[in-house]
């Protein structure tokens, strides 16, 4: 029998008291009424930037139509109003990673910008010989950073070899660790495989063997809760686009002691404490990493974005979203000549695929006039591509408004590609 909760009326997003309603959740998003080509729009290119719920461009909205101001340096209202605000989404970011001060909390543009802070200035701290381990399944922006540390500090950067499944080789890993391992940076979830690393396990042995650990939490924080403290991360950062935030908007988490430690990044606004000519000091973190104007209505965006994120609940959301992934790994795996990269037991809600002769490209192109929306290409990931011996795939990424009838839709337009090139 219904009680009285269970009845009352829902907000937008909020499915915390009820079945996940997916139909629901999409009405919240303006976009998914769209039609291309003539077609009702399937995206499924969550993976790369996920689309924004009318709550997120409502709160940015009235940001900018009704108490615009910069932050952190205004005597009036409106700035000091929207300081109260901006601060309040870094409580906001601490909570949803359980991070244990606001103080932990470094706004960045992107993940990118955030895995570059730590490679420039925690990277200070490293000197030739000091190994840096990655993985083979890393994304640009955590491959790259460390390559220039490379070329400037002289360190060795060590690549973790994955299994052909795409799973996580924990025992080549820990083999690469020792006495000169500095840092470990790896990603929590595949943004081409889909596979979810075992992070717990990676840094309990990164720090039995004295290494710090970085990750690359970009694709995991969308599909699942993440706790900092029970991860003991030392590093975690991710990015607001991809969780249904704006864009230009990323966070960095480090614990308080290591941001003390780390000398600025960039110079300039906020980062200060006091300068002269003869000599400039430094504002503690998180304000020491923030140069400039920071990104203040993006910020805003952010929260509202958590804040819908968390109405609707982690665990509904990977519920539905598990249920996603088997049913797309059925329909895709049924369809002959495709093939699936990345099959690991612990997985997100991201399909790569080939199709027998076809360039991913052309596959892109054509779906596409379907309505439907995927990426194609090597998706950041060049030697990833590498060690399947592939240019590229064609790329299914998932997200909370997704359905089943979308899996049919892409599935349904990939048989119109082969009878295309058949």
């Amino acid at each position: 029998m219904a009680t009285a909760e269970t009845l009352r009326t829902p907000t937008a997003g909020d499915n915390s008291v009820l079945a996940f309603d997916v139909e629901r959740v999409r009405a919240d998003f303006p976009v998914l009424s769209q039609s291309v080509h003539g077609k009702p729009l399937t995206y499924l290119d969550s993976g790369a930037s996920a689309q924004k719920p009318a709550a997120v461009l409502e709160a940015m909205d009235e940001i900018y139509r009704t108490c615009y101001a910069n932050v952190h340096r205004g005597a009036y209202y409106f700035s000091q109003h929207l300081t109260d605000r901006y601060e309040g989404v870094r409580t906001k970011v601490a909570h949803l990673l359980n991070a244990a001060s606001d103080q932990e909390i470094v706004f960045t543009r992107n993940v990118t910008e955030a895995i570059n802070l730590v490679a420039h200035s925690f990277g200070n701290r490293l000197s030739a010989g000091d190994e840096v381990v990655i993985t083979e399944m890393e994304h640009h922006a955590n491959i790259v950073p460390w390559q220039l540390l490379r070329d400037r500090v002289g360190i060795n950067l060590k690549v973790v070899p994955i299994a052909d499944d795409g799973s996580f080789r924990l025992d080549a890993y820990e083999s690469m660790l020792g006495p000169k391992t500095r840092l470990v940076a790896i990603t929590h979830t595949s943004n081409v495989l889909g596979t979810v690393t075992p992070m717990k396990e990676i840094i309990r042995l990164a720090h039995k063997a004295g290494a710090l650990v970085l990750v690359d939490g970009a694709q995991a924080v969308v599909h699942s809760k993440v706790d900092v403290r029970d991860l003991d991360a030392d590093f975690y950062a991710f990015t607001g686009h991809k969780l249904y935030g704006p864009t230009a908007i990323g966070v960095l988490y480090g614990k308080a002691d290591l941001l003390k430690e780390m000398p600025p990044f960039l110079g300039g606004g906020d980062m200060i404490r006091s300068v002269s000519f003869a000599e400039t000091t430094y504002a503690d973190p998180p304000h020491r990493f923030e140069a400039g104007t920071p990104p203040i209505v993006e910020a805003i965006g952010l929260g509202a974005a958590i804040d819908y994120v968390n109405g609707i609940g982690m665990e509904a959301i990977s519920a539905h979203e598990a249920g996603l992934l088997a049913y797309a790994t059925e329909r895709l795996s049924a369809v002959e000549g495709l093939t699936i990269y990345g099959t690991a037991k612990e997985k997100a809600t991201i399909v790569s695929f080939t199709l027998d002769g076809i360039h991913p490209h052309d596959i892109g192109t054509i779906v596409d006039r379907e309505g439907v929306a995927i990426r194609v290409g090597h998706h950041c990931a060049q030697p990833l591509m590498d060690r399947f011996c592939i240019p590229a795939t064609a790329r299914a990424s998932m997200g909370l408004y997704n359905t089943t009838g979308d899996i049919d839709v892409l599935v349904r337009a990939l048989e119109k590609v082969k009878e295309l090139f058949g």
